[in-house]
């Protein structure tokens, strides 16, 4: 599972290590220390992963995630000092797929690193499966697309693995700890409440009003469902 992985991190030493770890696992690494150069470099070769610290000169991590999150999927782990759920929600509604706080352990940082590997390769190479389909809403699981009565949704990765596991299995009723192995499996450092946020954001983008859903319900108590609300929607 070799892989090419940008490191964007100004503390010297830090970055250092992670990418001695890196290419201790087999992968190639590149290491930038501001956000534009992390920007460029993105731009001029696209890694299969980034590892992105938040507290950055030029330009700050959470803002090199926004401007990439427009751009591509890139899988992106992030690294930052702070610890408070504000932070970590903030990250993740930006679209970072992970989150790490420092200090971390370089070997715990290379496990988050694999499983994130894993899962955007088992994403790529998926079969010719059909759309999966809820009323007026589609979801590709080969590219990762997401369509509400034929208008284009984009969606961060954390979102579109939350909504296709739903999409797949209409009516089931998911909990929120089902919902968070979807997309990054059980992590002590990540919350369900990720989840509700998660919700929050898709509602926006796939409800005609997101505070009355018709297709992403809530089951009290227990967590989530996706139904055909297609008729309600008109």
């Amino acid at each position: 599972m070799n892989a090419h992985v940008l490191v964007a991190e100004d503390d010297a030493k830090q970055a250092e290590i992670v990418r001695r770890y890196l290419e201790r696992e087999g992968h190639t690494a590149h290491v930038v220390h501001d956000g534009r150069a992390a920007l460029d470099e993105v731009r001029r070769r696209p890694p299969d992963l980034l590892v992105l610290d938040v507290m950055m000169p030029m330009v700050d991590g959470l803002d090199v995630c926004r401007i990439l999150r427009r751009e591509s999927d890139l899988p992106m782990l992030m690294l930052t000092a702070r610890t408070t759920e504000r932070d970590l929600l903030l990250a993740l509604d930006l679209g970072a797929d992970d989150y790490m706080t420092k200090p971390y352990s370089p070997r715990e940082l290379m496990a988050r690193i694999r499983t994130l590997l894993r899962r955007t390769r088992a994403a790529a190479a998926l079969p010719d499966d059909p759309v999966l389909r809820v009323g007026g809403l589609a979801v590709d699981p080969v590219r990762r697309s997401v369509e509400i009565d034929g208008r284009q949704v984009d969606c961060t990765p954390g979102e579109f693995d939350i909504l296709a596991a739903m999409v797949a299995e209409p009516e089931r009723v998911f909990t929120r700890s089902q919902l968070l192995a979807q997309t990054r499996g059980s992590d002590r450092y990540i919350t369900e409440r990720t989840i509700d946020v998660h919700v929050l954001n898709l509602r926006k983008k796939i409800e005609p009003a997101p505070r009355q859903p018709v297709y992403l319900q809530t089951v009290f108590g227990v967590g989530y469902k996706i139904i055909d609300g297609s008729d309600r929607a008109r």
